[in-house]
């Protein structure tokens, strides 16, 4: 039997973080197995110029590592949770669920502290339809700007002058170090992120019992309780990013709490709602909650949502 696993990655420095992550701990867990990274760049690297939602979704960023799981080129591919479709392609799974670190977004500003001490008209940079439906709630002044990349791609942008202040996950600032350039962070319940948020997924061939059985020590059983919930409610939804949806769920004393909001990316409006429950019943749960939203007028910003006109530079 082979000692050697093969882990497709992403060429970001955030993706390389993550798999050499996983390699680490494979390493540490399983004593004398072979880790090896196999980088590539997928589509949703390498469009830069339009958004997620108008190419079709975050599921492009993995269509080029299941393609090379599928030709036996790798084994398994590392993911940042919130990335990843609720539908998987035929014949995958999502093996192991690391546990979740900070799951908060980030204002970044080079001037400016917090959200609110931004000046009137002043320019945020974000491609999120979810982050720009809650930066129209609470800031109708903003001059939203599109803004894709890497991490550091983004930060170089910033620097330049190009916005007065970015959003950002929390989390991928902290796996490279960058930690210091947070001026607040974003948290619930006032302020939701994606769901799964700040979770690292392994996704692998459902058949593959040999992989399986390696990453079986690597999952997280309350981060897959939470995230579970919030996917489910974002499947409800529809499971895309072509509209803007934020889910954070929270466990406690055997009960599961779920936040999760439905907006407006063009207008701000936003649909909130929340849930408790048992945590034999997270799935139910996050459909519970999508369903009362829909009912209250989500199904109607469902059915018109499109990518909403952007600020180009």
């Amino acid at each position: 039997m082979s000692t050697t696993i093969r882990i497709a990655t992403r060429q970001s420095a955030l993706a390389l973080w993550q798999a050499e992550h996983v390699a680490q701990r494979l390493r540490c867990i399983h004593p004398g197995l072979q880790v090896q990274l196999r980088p590539m760049t997928t589509r949703g690297d390498e469009v830069l110029d339009r958004s997620l939602a108008e190419l079709g979704g975050k599921g492009l960023f993995l269509k080029e590592l299941e393609i090379s799981m599928q030709e036996g080129k790798a084994d398994l591919a590392v993911h940042s949770l919130k990335d990843v479709p609720v539908d998987l392609e035929p014949g995958f799974t999502l093996a192991a669920i690391l546990s979740r670190a900070d799951m908060s977004d980030a204002f970044v500003s080079v001037q400016y502290s917090h959200l609110q001490s931004l000046p009137h008209g002043a320019r945020v940079g974000t491609s999120s339809l979810r982050r720009q439906a809650q930066l129209r709630a609470l800031r109708p002044d903003l001059h939203l700007l599109g803004l894709r990349g890497n991490v550091n791609t983004r930060l170089a942008r910033l620097q330049a002058g190009d916005y007065d202040a970015i959003i950002l996950a929390s989390a991928g600032l902290e796996r490279l170090g960058l930690a210091a350039v947070i001026r607040e962070r974003l948290v619930p319940p006032d302020w939701l992120p994606a769901p799964g948020q700040g979770a690292i997924a392994i996704e692998a061939r459902s058949t593959d019992t040999r992989i399986m059985h390696w990453l079986q020590a690597l999952d997280d059983p309350e981060t897959r309780c939470t995230v579970s919930a919030e996917r489910a409610f974002n499947a409800t939804l529809g499971g895309n990013c072509s509209v803007p949806v934020g889910a954070y769920a929270v466990l406690g004393e055997q009960r599961l709490h779920l936040h999760g909001l439905v907006g407006d990316a063009q207008t701000g409006k936003l649909l909130r709602g929340e849930i408790a429950g048992s945590i034999q019943q997270v799935a139910e749960l996050g459909h519970s909650l999508a369903e009362e939203l829909l009912d209250r007028g989500a199904r109607e910003l469902l059915a018109a949502a499109i990518p909403p006109p952007v600020l180009k530079r």
